[in-house]
């Protein structure tokens, strides 16, 4: 049996005749940028989220990008973030000519080190980026407090995690300055197509962002600022509208079937010292990603491509190694931690529609590999 990664043809068979209807409606309006798809979602959203407003934007790399150009960060200015992370948390600070300072993360969460993003601020620091891989609360309340007291940015990287809790039930995006969302089709809520958002505290900041997101244009041919085109379109607003309505519900059959993995590996015979399972942490883990660290993992990924079960790395390569930051003068042994993240880290399927069986051909796959060797 074949089991894929991820199938969102099973999701939209659930929600085919309210998703046509919702698109129907907007290509009969004749109306397909902004408008009122999209200031009905980010009403929705910035419920959802617990944040003051919310401000849809044309991608999660937009959105972080818009964060820090709200800031006013540049050239001259530190940035402090993670090095394992998509590429976005820190192309998003290199094309605006600031340097990303890194940091280690937590080899249990995948997480930014907290302890170490403290000892790294300085007074060129401008913002910092903590990123919720994965779907994992990213602890951020001792570094929140000192960016609140040193004037300076935390912006939350929740392209993994919308409706991911910390301890106290606080949502991604309702905690730092801002909260940056990816609506990729891949994501717990996805659209069908590119699409972002960014929630902040109050309504000041996200009127800045809306001029932003348009050309630094209000009203017609009247600029304020360098912006950009972010804008969000009503197409994909009119579709998540509709998916948000089934977000918590895609949340539980996640974390039911993370609940259910580590007695389909017991079953099947995964060695527990060759395959470490993830763990929630504290508070809501939306699984995203259902991340294992493996034991060889490059057979493993080989041996599971055979036999027809999905499976990725995230991430094969931290980012203080890719060439085009190589200007930063980093160097292998530099992070430990994420190297070996790196070289570990395998993700499996955990989509909410995956079945029992699905689970336990997958645990079988893997303990076959590790039982032939």
């Amino acid at each position: 049996m074949s089991v894929p990664l991820l199938d969102l043809t099973r999701q939209y068979a659930s929600i085919r005749e309210e998703v046509e209807a919702a698109v129907l409606a907007v290509c009969r309006s004749g109306k397909y940028i902004l408008g009122e798809p999209v200031e009905r979602l980010e009403q929705e959203l910035a419920a959802y989220c617990g944040a003051g407003a919310a401000v849809g934007v044309s991608s999660g790399s937009d959105a972080l990008l818009m964060a820090l150009m709200d800031r006013g960060v540049g050239p001259g200015d530190e940035v402090v973030t993670t090095p394992f992370s998509f590429f976005a948390t820190v192309g998003a600070i290199v094309r605006l000519g600031a340097r990303p300072v890194f940091v280690d993360i937590d080899p249990d969460s995948f997480n930014l080190n907290e302890n170490g993003a403290l000892a790294a601020l300085t007074e060129r620091t401008k913002a910092v980026i903590v990123v919720h891989l994965f779907g994992r609360w990213s602890p951020s309340d001792r570094l929140l407090a000192q960016c609140e007291k040193r004037g300076i940015a935390l912006i939350e990287d929740a392209a993994q995690a919308i409706g991911c809790e910390n301890s106290r039930g606080r949502r991604a995006g309702s905690v730092g300055h801002y909260g940056a969302f990816s609506f990729f089709p891949s994501k717990n809520l996805g659209a069908f197509g590119d699409g972002g958002l960014l929630t902040v505290r109050d309504a000041a900041a996200a009127e800045r962002l809306r001029i932003l997101r348009n050309h630094g244009m209000k009203p017609a041919y009247l600029h304020h600022v360098v912006g950009g085109n972010f804008r969000l379109d009503a197409l994909q607003a009119a579709v998540l509208s509709v998916k948000l309505k089934h977000l918590e519900s895609w949340h539980a059959g996640r974390r039911a079937n993370a609940e259910k993995y580590p007695a389909a590996f017991e079953e099947a015979g995964v060695p527990p010292d060759q395959v470490k399972l993830p763990t929630p942490g504290k508070g809501r883990h939306i699984y995203n990603q259902y991340t294992l660290r493996c034991a060889d993992r490059d057979g493993l990924l080989k041996h599971l491509q055979a036999r027809g079960i999905g499976c990725a790395i995230y991430y094969p390569l931290g980012l203080h190694l890719q060439p085009c930051f190589a200007s930063l003068g980093h160097q292998e042994g530099d992070f430990p931690e994420t190297e070996r993240a790196c070289r570990e880290v395998l993700s499996i399927p955990i989509f909410p529609e995956l079945t029992a069986l699905e689970q336990r051909e997958v645990a079988q796959a893997i303990a076959e590999f590790y039982k032939r060797g």
